[in-house]
């Protein structure tokens, strides 16, 4: 008997591709492919380092980024990074057939496997050539972005933030789905024990794993041991342990699940401030973590655990998890910004608010890098902000029509009741992938015309070039202990000496990891529009 793969193989045969046009008038599925295997080629031959990516490269690959300047043996794991390369390359292959996608997700999947922590998780980078050369972007590149403390200390573990370990799961997960092979399935299986074992008996988790002692970063406390919802820590977990529980039946996932689910209840504040916060001490309380996000409720953390309910209603059908939604809507309305007070970008929600009084909080720095600068919160908010968008309306509708459903109704794709069809369907449409230069979704293109489009945007090299007007300063060594003379704070990065990305007006043409992955998605909706 055929197996799947063998199945999609001999189907979808394919005849020699022809060479891709300069433009193409009309595209046909016979120059998407060509374009396609083009695009592809060039990034695993090119691009990729040991099967892994970055986020994006200048032309000649003097320089590379991922959420910081990367050296060039690293590879990346937040998106869109390494894993979201890999689903787009099963994507492709299911669209095609052609053998060459296959390869290059089992390529990715080592790079993974190999950078895998022994505890089971992901950090953010994997570096190939090894733990010394990781330590030493640490020491210099790391620790001198100013803004990003995450970076600047070396913390040996694994990590939940940004989805890092989740999304490596996941793929491989797929990958083991694909064809059953036990490698794949060991690597999950791996993840997977990362996931329970770093669960605190209340059911949340930490941002990073496992523990490593007690320091501090930079003379600051460490922060990553508290139970974190910050960048969808909890929910990302629980949606990838109920894949789990689906596609593998491993029912050591089922009570952890419930128990992460119900701290999302004994989370929510009381009044005057019903909402969530981003972080919590093991006690339950709200708490601070990098120097510039204080202990708070935040009007975005609010939402997104609003929509956590609602989904986690639709999985066990108990109404005690709607019960306190509406009094955290009225909350979100209440602090939303006036529509005649908002910035040009529609924008409508400060970030923090003090936990019990709900009175706004400013935060603020001072200093110009990572050596003598300084970030604060207190209550004057005379320059704060706008930074986040809620549809309160949109979020009350949905709560309105959730609660009028019966708990049979509600829960007819609960795949804690076993009722959920597949989660893992034959095309995945990659999540919105990131990046300062391209914050797009990707989507599915079945026109020809806009097919035809990114055909003749591929260029002569093999990629679609991209303006990179996000950049860093280069690592010169620590900063000074004070700021240059006449330094002017531009916000997004201090004085030359601060490695925090910054984005320009204008910028030199690139290479994108997540452009590749949106037009890929693109022409494989094409395809899949046009068999």
């Amino acid at each position: 008997m055929l197996n799947r793969r063998t199945w999609l193989l001999t189907a979808a045969a394919l005849p020699l591709l022809p060479a891709v046009p300069a433009f193409a008038a009309e595209a046909t599925p016979e120059t998407v492919r060509a374009a396609m295997a083009k695009a592809t080629r060039f990034m695993t031959d090119k691009v990729a380092v040991g099967g892994g990516y970055v986020w994006s490269y200048l032309a000649d690959f003097s320089r590379r980024w991922g959420e910081m300047e990367a050296y060039p043996s690293m590879i990346w794991t937040q998106a869109p990074g390494t894993p979201e390369m890999g689903q787009t390359f099963l994507d492709a292959w299911h669209a095609t057939g052609d053998e060459m996608y296959y390869a290059a997700a089992e390529s990715t999947a080592a790079a993974l496997i190999a950078g895998q922590h022994p505890s089971g998780g992901w950090n953010y980078i994997i570096d190939t050539a090894g733990e010394e050369s990781l330590k030493r972007w640490y020491e210099t590149i790391g620790r001198n972005g100013w803004r990003l403390e995450e970076f600047q200390h070396y913390y040996g573990n694994a990590t939940f933030d940004d989805h890092a370990t989740v999304e490596c799961g996941r793929f491989l997960l797929r990958l083991h789905l694909e064809e059953g092979d036990p490698k794949y399935r060991a690597a999950t299986d791996k993840a997977v024990d990362f996931i329970l074992e770093s669960q605190y008996p209340n059911g949340g988790w930490p941002q990073r794993y496992p523990r490593m002692g007690a320091f501090s970063n930079h003379g600051r406390p460490d922060y990553t041991g508290f139970i974190t919802l910050n960048d969808e820590v909890a929910e990302e977990n629980i949606s990838f342990l109920l894949l789990v529980l689906q596609q593998l039946k491993d029912e050591r996932v089922r009570a952890p699940v419930v128990k992460a689910m119900e701290l999302i209840l004994a989370l929510q504040q009381p009044a005057p401030t019903p909402g969530w916060a981003m972080q919590y001490t093991l006690d339950l309380k709200p708490s601070g973590a990098r120097t510039y996000e204080p202990a708070a409720i935040t009007p975005h953390g609010t939402a997104a655990a609003i929509g956590q309910l609602l989904d986690y209603y639709g999985q066990t059908g108990e109404r005690k998890y709607l019960a306190r939604i509406p009094e955290a809507i009225d909350w979100l309305a209440s602090v939303e910004i006036p529509a005649d007070k908002r910035p040009a970008s529609g924008l409508n929600f400060y970030r923090n608010y003090e936990p019990g009084t709900a009175r706004l909080i400013g935060t603020h720095r001072r200093g110009s890098n990572a050596q003598n600068g300084e970030y604060w919160s207190d209550f004057n908010t005379s320059d704060t902000r706008a930074e986040k968008r809620v549809d309160v309306p949109a979020l009350r509708a949905r709560f309105d029509r959730t609660a009028a459903l019966s708990t049979e109704a509600a829960t007819a794709a609960s795949v804690l009741m076993g009722r959920a069809p597949s989660l893992l369907p034959r095309y995945v449409v990659t999540r919105a992938v990131g990046g300062s230069d391209l914050n797009i979704t990707a989507a599915r293109t079945q026109s020809a015309n806009d097919a035809a489009v990114l055909i003749g945007e591929l260029n002569t090299e093999g990629y679609w070039p991209l303006e990179l007007r996000t950049t860093s300063h280069p690592y010169r060594g620590d900063g000074p202990p004070a700021p240059p003379p006449g330094f002017v704070d531009r916000g997004q990065v201090g004085d030359e000496w601060d490695t925090s990305p910054f984005t320009e007006p204008t910028g030199p043409i690139g290479i994108s990891t997540g452009l590749y992955i949106n037009n890929m998605s693109r022409l494989i909706g094409y395809l899949e529009a046009h068999k």
